[in-house]
């Protein structure tokens, strides 16, 4: 299958990828119009189970996810793959699963298990040895070049930027597609980042994190090629709940910031009703 995912990358202009944690948020951002977008498992884990990210979510629950999002996604899915769910032969079956599902890209992390959030502390990273191998089954076992291995580090916070830089150079040579250096902790670090790989970059934007937040401009003149933001919908969406829901126990209607009749467009009615009217009198 070709997602057009590594096309759009050979493009200058950065790739924006917004968070999405469930179906309603990824039918509102593709009606936004994005090029991307991006199943973050930090999303999922709160969405889905009402818990942290922390490893709790297994690799079932994040592929049936993938499978739902991609199917109805106008555009690229990039999906957290966490760390391949396990050893060589768990990362061979998630790469195998999340491509079937009609993932475009998965990112895979260098974490011990149970993995944390990478804007959380007491993050651990397995032997680079270790990763290298898990990279190098990942692209072993994908069907097609077209679907696109992220291998993303998390030593920066515990081992510092140059071990980080180091552990990205063996997973490129390893196959990785596009790099990943989590939570650097300063726009000078994003920028030594950029200065030295060749390879797609990719910068993660969480309000409140260790990584200064920055524009998808100021992010593409550094030189980042996808840029997520995989938290932004999720918080509003969040805050807005609260707002709702604390008006209503008030005692005062909340403004639903959404009509019920956009809902119902967004989310397929008008088909639900033309089949209906098609069909209205026949027999089953």
């Amino acid at each position: 299958m070709t997602h057009g995912l590594k096309q759009r990358l050979e493009k200058r202009e950065i790739l924006v990828a917004p968070g999405v944690f469930d179906m309603v948020s990824l039918h509102i951002a593709a009606l936004c119009g994005f090029d991307a977008l991006y199943m973050t498992g930090f999303g999922v884990s709160a969405s889905f189970l009402g818990l942290p990210d922390a490893g709790l979510t297994t690799y079932s629950d994040m592929r049936g996810r993938a499978s739902a999002m991609a199917s109805a996604s106008p555009v690229p899915l990039i999906a957290d793959g966490d760390t391949g769910f396990g050893g060589l032969l768990n990362v061979r079956h998630t790469v195998r699963g999340y491509e079937a599902a009609g993932v475009a890209a998965i990112q895979i992390e260098d974490q011990e298990f149970p993995k944390k959030c990478g804007h959380t502390q007491g993050r651990r990273v397995i032997p680079t040895g270790d990763m290298v191998k898990k990279i190098e089954v990942a692209v072993e076992a994908r069907e097609t070049s077209d679907f696109l291995i992220i291998a993303r580090t998390d030593a920066r916070s515990s081992l510092g930027l140059d071990e980080a830089l180091r552990r990205c150079e063996a997973y490129a040579k390893a196959g990785a597609d596009v790099l990943f250096v989590e939570s650097p902790e300063a726009e000078e670090e994003m920028e030594r980042i950029c200065r030295h790989f060749d390879l797609p970059l990719v910068a993660n934007m969480v309000p409140g994190g260790k990584t200064p937040v920055l524009s998808p401009k100021a992010l593409e003149e550094m030189g980042f090629k996808i840029a997520l933001f995989p938290v932004s919908a999720l918080l509003a969406g969040s805050g807005a709940i609260k707002s709702a829901l604390e008006a209503l126990k008030s005692g005062t209607v909340p403004d639903p910031g959404m009509s019920f009749e956009e809902f119902n467009q967004m989310i397929g009615f008008p088909d639900v009703w033309a089949f209906d009217e098609r069909h209205s009198g026949e027999s089953s």
